[in-house]
């Protein structure tokens, strides 16, 4: 049964395809039809999509009828679950095209059953990629052992640094549907070779590619310098026969046994990613200090971001509601744990509720033990360790801070002193000479709380607050607020209602001016007229960053009108502002993206993609380097406002 009620093609209407069924459709595709491919995808957009029995049809015309079957875990995992009624299939454009527009599917989740690899653990709070756990050959590495990648991987490797290599060269406006489909291959050799972590960035370069080829809502351009980055500074290493076990990356994140456990809640956060999943996080702390999570995060949009605010799931044989949890606590037997510290919900586990705790006791009180400056020194020394959980960007930081004033949608808030360190009475002054701070909202969604909760807090100069959330590792003194509670012992602090528990989830509970104190002249600072520079923003890094950018976004050729437009106003004002190398880095990226040789005969040749491509790759490491270390120094520095 068939109903052809004409749909736009989204990619959300169309099942996830795996890696190497789109690349395999690519190559089968006649050469001649290779130029079409990216037009017709295109033309997609506006074709009609039907509902069919097991799976959907996609409309591309006369006797030309793609018919999609997905597998039982949802997506097409075989070359047979795609077919096309035209006389040219199953080597035809029409259902190329439409292999291509679906979603690429994460072989983890979405195991083909004819692969011989064993599938990893699927992600379950669909977050950013690289929150990873220990493989056994990485954990081998750490003791001492580091093993040589085999000749199998660094073929593997060699074939993913071409792929993208390729795709630097030409930048995003040529990397279509053929070079994605060489990335797709490439990204499933390296999973037969067993390199998941090269696997993941081939995959996720993709996807961004795709993303800002249809500029999508929510992209950003440094997301994809960021992952194409990842992906060739691995390939490249290991190509290269570099033993490192942390290039390897997860081959497996098993769940381990942990016995009985007492959990206590944080917060909850609600999640809305870019690759079509939704739903909601619950951050607890262990009896035992250690940090664990457990989630609801299936395929949706931010609509199940909201709509799990209370949502129910099921841990085993209990039926955990998030919203209480995260303002209680449970104690668990049976329970299996992530390395990365993500619950299990196996058949037995069992758990029994304990008695409600607010921030200031027990296990929770440890997250406001340290000063924000040590918090982030340590969690920035963590930052080149792709197996870290406590990096910066991904642990949960608690500081007491007190609003200052706000810029745009962000709160200004500086640390509070410790209470033994001052004797300014029961309000604590801030800490001298500290950074001024931003809170920004974890995401700007109309239909989340974030940004009018922030809002309201800015309203109110003076007000002390505390607050859990994360450092972002790309802004200055930036934090990144998901949920928020009085200071205790304080008077101008707020005033949450008794079932809150003494904590607002900002991406949920809306708070209100009844839970803010009474205006108080002596106890309210005056608002912030101006604050001091971006440490980051204001260098002349931008200057760098703006090549590396241009160099994906517009390939070789754009970075060599740039250079030929800048001269050396490239150089100069990073050289005068003290940023020697990132000047010498920039300059051989310049003259790279110009370099080309010549034959025996002195006919000029085609440029090098890999001379260039390790020119890109050492300037964005150096940038990258270089802004963690200011924004580093930012929590650090005294900070400037004029009120």
């Amino acid at each position: 049964m068939t109903d052809r009620t004409p749909t736009a093609v989204q990619a959300d209407l169309l099942p996830p395809v795996l890696p190497e069924v789109a690349a395999a459709a690519v190559a089968a595709l006649p050469p001649r039809l290779h130029k079409r491919l990216d037009a017709t995808v295109g033309r997609l957009a506006g074709v009609p999509v039907g509902r069919v029995d097991g799976g959907v049809s996609v409309d591309c015309g006369a006797e030309a009828l793609v018919t999609l079957t997905p597998g039982p875990t949802g997506a097409v995992t075989d070359a047979h679950q795609a077919r096309c009624s035209c006389l040219l299939a199953p080597r035809c454009l029409h259902r190329t095209a439409v292999l291509v527009a679906c979603p690429v599917a994460d072989p983890a989740t979405h195991p083909d059953p004819a692969s011989a690899v064993a599938p990893s653990a699927p992600d379950s709070h669909g977050a950013k990629a690289g929150r990873t756990g220990r493989t056994e050959k990485s954990a081998a590495g750490r003791a001492g052992q580091n093993t040589a990648p085999t000749k199998a991987q660094r073929a593997a490797a060699g074939a993913l640094w071409r792929a993208a290599a390729a795709v630097l060269a030409a930048g995003v406006p040529a990397a279509g549907a053929v070079p994605q489909a060489e990335l797709l291959r490439a990204a499933h050799s390296a999973r037969l070779a067993g390199l998941p972590r090269a696997e993941s960035a081939a995959l996720r370069t993709v996807r961004g590619l795709r993303a800002h080829r249809e500029r999508q809502a929510g992209h950003r351009l440094a997301e994809l310098v960021e992952v194409l980055h990842d992906l060739l500074y691995v390939a490249g290493r290991l190509a290269a026969g570099d033993p490192d076990p942390a290039l390897v990356g997860i081959l497996r994140r098993a769940y381990q046994p942990d016995g009985t456990l007492e959990v206590y809640g944080v917060c909850r956060e609600p999640v809305i990613s870019a690759n079509g999943y939704a739903g909601v996080v619950t951050h607890l702390v262990a009896a035992d200090g250690r940090r664990l999570s457990f989630g609801d995060v299936k395929p949706g949009g931010p609509d199940r971001a909201r709509d799990c605010a209370r949502a129910v799931t099921e841990m085993g044989a209990v039926a955990v509601n998030h919203a209480v949890l995260a303002r209680g606590g449970l104690r668990i037997t049976g329970t299996t744990v992530s390395p990365d510290g993500r619950l299990g919900a196996g058949k037995g586990v069992r758990a029994s509720p304990l008695t409600e705790t607010d921030w200031s006791t027990g296990p929770l009180a440890e997250l406001f033990a340290r000063p924000l400056a040590e918090v982030v020194t340590a969690q920035f020394a963590a930052a080149d360790d792709p197996e870290d959980p406590a990096r910066a960007g991904t642990a949960l930081v608690g500081c007491d801070l007190m609003v200052v004033g706000a810029v745009g949608d962000q709160v200004l808030a500086r640390e509070l002193a410790p209470a033994t360190a001052t004797d300014a009475g029961p309000e604590r002054a801030p800490v001298p000479d500290g950074p001024v701070i931003r809170l920004a909202p974890v995401d700007s969604h109309p239909m989340l709380a974030h940004v009018a909760n922030l809002r309201r807090l800015a309203s109110r100069p003076g007000l002390r607050i505390r607050v859990v959330g994360r450092l972002d590792p790309d802004r200055a003194s930036t934090l990144h607020p998901l949920a928020v509670g009085p200071v205790p012992g304080g008077a101008a602090t707020l005033r949450l209602p008794a079932d809150w528990h003494g904590r607002a989830d900002l991406g949920y509970d809306e708070i209100q001016g009844s839970h803010l104190p009474p205006r108080d002249p002596a106890a309210m600072t005056a608002p912030v007229l101006a604050v001091g520079a971006d440490a980051v923003a204001e260098s002349p890094l931008w200057r760098v960053r703006r090549l590396v950018e241009l160099a994906v976004s517009g390939g070789r050729r754009a970075v060599v009108e740039a250079a030929r437009g800048e001269g050396t106003g490239l150089t100069g004002p990073l050289r005068r502002a003290g940023f020697a190398t990132a000047a010498t880095v920039a300059a051989a990226l310049a003259d790279e993206s110009d370099r080309r040789g010549r034959d025996a005969f002195g006919r000029r040749t085609d440029p090098d993609p890999d001379r260039y491509a390790w020119a890109w790759l050492a300037t964005t490491a150096h940038l990258a380097a270089t802004e963690r270390e200011l924004i580093r120094s930012s929590w650090t520095a005294p900070g400037s406002v004029d009120l």
